[in-house]
């Protein structure tokens, strides 16, 4: 499989995470050694961050219905590794009513290809988007 195509794939996997609510699909494509730096959250690593990450993921999707955009700018390879970066765009509906939610983050994926060939995710690391300071007309409103 081409290697692009096969980030893309994961990539695709990890919305859809999201959009179907199904957390075991994001730990299907989590390397064992994850690193999660997720904006809000503290600092995550291997087998206890994956935990921990799991443990999040149900809780969410007990609360809410989640719908996950990718935006993604670029993906580079680079042997075994790969990052790609982009957008994610989250919207967030409480299950109980209430009004949707919405969160833009920038995001920054690393990809590290295991022994048996397959694309894991790495190291995760994501934070809130901004307007530029500079260009306010810019701004576009980030949660309902």
């Amino acid at each position: 499989m081409d290697e692009l195509y096969a980030i893309n794939v994961a990539k695709s996997e990890f919305r859809d995470c999201f959009n179907f609510s199904n957390t075991s699909r994001l730990l299907a494509i989590a390397d064992p050694e994850l690193v999660n730096f997720s904006d809000g959250q503290a600092c995550e690593f291997g087998a206890s961050g994956l935990a921990s990450l799991k443990a999040r993921l149900e809780n969410l999707f007990e609360r809410c219905t989640a719908k996950l955009e990718v935006i993604v700018i670029e993906i580079r390879l680079q042997g075994n590794v790969a990052y790609d970066y982009g957008w994610h765009d989250l919207t967030l509906t409480p299950k109980g009513g209430g009004q949707p939610m919405r969160r833009r983050d920038r995001y920054v994926d690393i990809w590290r290809r295991n022994k048996e060939g397959e694309w894991k995710l790495w190291m995760y690391m994501d934070n809130r988007d901004v307007a530029d300071a500079f260009q306010p007309e810019q701004a576009v409103p980030l949660e309902a």
